[in-house]
């Protein structure tokens, strides 16, 4: 089994937890299955460079002492693509996917917590299911809440509401938030048919992967998981699978500042754009 991960300048707490929880749900999947696991990081940050004597520095040299600190280079093998700059989540996760060759590919955020079971439930899962191109887990906050990745087909209206309408709004509209973000369904059952599948963890088969050219590098950041999704639900089933359990310190884009929110209105008119507009 293949793992992405993006990286932009992470926290090196969170990113050190993360390559743990990476190591330790590999080791699982090892000792249940023989299957081994393969890491890549891929740095979209800036080139470092050298100072003067010859030491390395930057955030290549960051990120490298964060892994040898971490242990995870013990457990499988990890490939740290860096220097080509900041090319945008999508087109970064591509450059690793390009690289790996095990039946399964899981496109993982840098600031995500898996389960010790995550990877053995997943690969079951895939293994039992194989009409199922997609997987998308149970989400959970740092403070036990689930978070709701699956979604419904988006509108303008629903987009503006989730991201960025004050909490009264948000209130008199929650029954159409909570039927968007598929809360009516996404329990502690397998759910087949998803349309939309978040980023956060996006468990492939890799020959559908391979199928759909990975992500549309049009996307920058933000709804190339959408985009992605959507096209995977034509070649499959996409499916959320509750016995998948993650934890996410991630936030939404409104509360990043204005850059996150411009990136992500420009990629939401792209999405409408490519997949067709709906207003409400």
């Amino acid at each position: 089994m293949d793992l992405s991960v993006v990286l932009y300048h992470p926290d090196g707490r969170v990113l050190a937890e993360a390559l743990a929880s990476i190591t330790a749900a590999a080791a699982v999947l090892r000792a249940a299955t023989g299957w081994d696991t393969a890491l890549w990081l891929v740095d979209n940050a800036e080139t470092g460079g050298e100072e003067p004597g010859g030491e390395e520095q930057g955030e290549e040299a960051r990120l490298r002492g964060i892994v040898a600190e971490s242990g995870v280079a013990a457990a499988m093998p990890v490939t740290l693509l860096s220097g080509h700059g900041n090319v945008g989540y999508g087109a970064g996760h591509n450059r690793a996917i390009r690289q790996g060759r095990g039946a399964f590919h899981l496109v993982l955020n840098h600031d995500i917590l898996l389960d010790p079971q995550a990877l053995l439930e997943g690969f079951h899962f895939m293994k039992s299911n194989p009409g199922v191109v997609l997987l998308s887990p149970r989400v959970s906050n740092e403070a036990g809440g689930q978070e709701f990745i699956c979604k419904r087909t988006p509108t303008l209206l629903d987009l503006g509401l989730r991201g960025f309408a004050p909490g009264f709004l948000k209130r008199r509209f929650a029954g159409r938030l909570a039927r968007y973000e598929m809360r009516d369904l996404t329990g502690e059952e397998p759910v087949h048919g998803v349309e939309y599948a978040g980023g956060a963890f996006m468990l492939f088969r890799r020959d559908a992967l391979e199928t759909l050219g990975g992500f549309d590098e049009r996307f920058f950041l933000y709804f190339e998981d959408f985009d992605l999704s959507k096209r995977a639900a034509a070649l499959g089933t996409v499916a959320y699978v509750p016995a998948v359990r993650i934890v996410h310190y991630g936030g939404k884009a409104a509360r990043k500042g204005w850059l996150h929110i411009r990136l992500f209105a420009a990629s939401a008119l792209r999405y409408f754009a490519k997949h067709g507009w709906r207003l409400a």
